[in-house]
């Protein structure tokens, strides 16, 4: 299994969509690093419920794991903001793979202009 090399502070993934009215919402913001011993996929939230509520980590969690698509690493969720009326696991598993995606190209195992496909991420050092 393939590790992620460094890491990625920062990616910060904010999905807007308006499908009618509303559609779906999700923001996270997290940090990268290659895994621990055991070189296992590792998903830890420090990000307060009143910012990501824990229903939400489930979808999250599947999001990065298509996202870094069998790349391990260890993954720190520091921030995040929901609403009430927008959220859903569709909107947080999106920003899951964003993020992921946006980890692997900022490391280097997929190239840059990966990242043009990213609607929501941000990062720093992102390709323009």
């Amino acid at each position: 299994m393939t590790s992620l090399p460094s890491p990625v502070p920062d990616v910060c993934v904010r999905v807007l969509m308006s499908i009618g009215a509303c559609g779906p919402y999700a923001h996270v913001v997290a940090h990268f690093e290659p895994p621990g011993p055991g070189g296992a996929f590792e998903l830890v939230s420090v990000a307060p419920e009143t910012q990501l509520p824990a229903e939400y980590l489930p979808a999250l969690r599947a999001g990065l794991l298509e996202g870094l698509d069998g790349v391990a690493a260890a993954v720190l969720i520091t921030a995040g903001s929901f609403s009430e009326v927008d959220s859903s696991e569709y909107g947080y598993r999106i920003a899951g793979r964003q993020a992921g995606r946006a980890a692997l190209i900022a490391s280097g195992l997929l190239p840059p202009e990966e990242a043009e496909s990213l609607r929501w991420a941000r990062w720093p050092g992102r390709p323009a």
